[in-house]
């Protein structure tokens, strides 16, 4: 069994900067990718951001030059810095890791406004 947690959600103005985290436990042998995907109501979810276990990124265009993702292998933890957000980064954001299949976490809601 493997346990995905996500945090650091909340409501951030327009401009504001956001980091998500998102840590992996329990039955882990091989991680592979980890990533964050993003969700609003009536739309399918979104890729936002991947990184493999080598480091290589991948990034939706429309954060591309805004979020970061970076990877902590020791703690089998990912995180999701979040720049210059706007109102369109409104979203539930879910964390997954690869360990044969995709586990997701329960997701962290993201609210960018003023």
């Amino acid at each position: 069994q493997v346990h995905i947690v996500e945090s650091g959600g909340g409501l951030v103005q327009p401009g504001g900067s956001l980091r998500l985290s998102c840590a992996a436990s329990g039955s882990i042998f091989r991680l592979g990718g980890m990533g964050w995907y993003r969700q609003t109501p009536g739309k399918q979810r979104e890729l936002v951001a991947a990184i493999t276990n080598r480091g290589n990124t991948d990034y939706a265009d429309s954060v591309k030059g805004r979020f970061t993702i970076a990877r902590e292998h020791a703690n089998n933890m990912v995180t999701l810095q979040m720049n210059s957000l706007q109102p369109e980064d409104t979203a539930v954001y879910y964390c997954y890791a690869t360990v044969g299949t995709m586990y997701w976490g329960k997701g962290t809601l993201v609210t960018v406004s003023s």
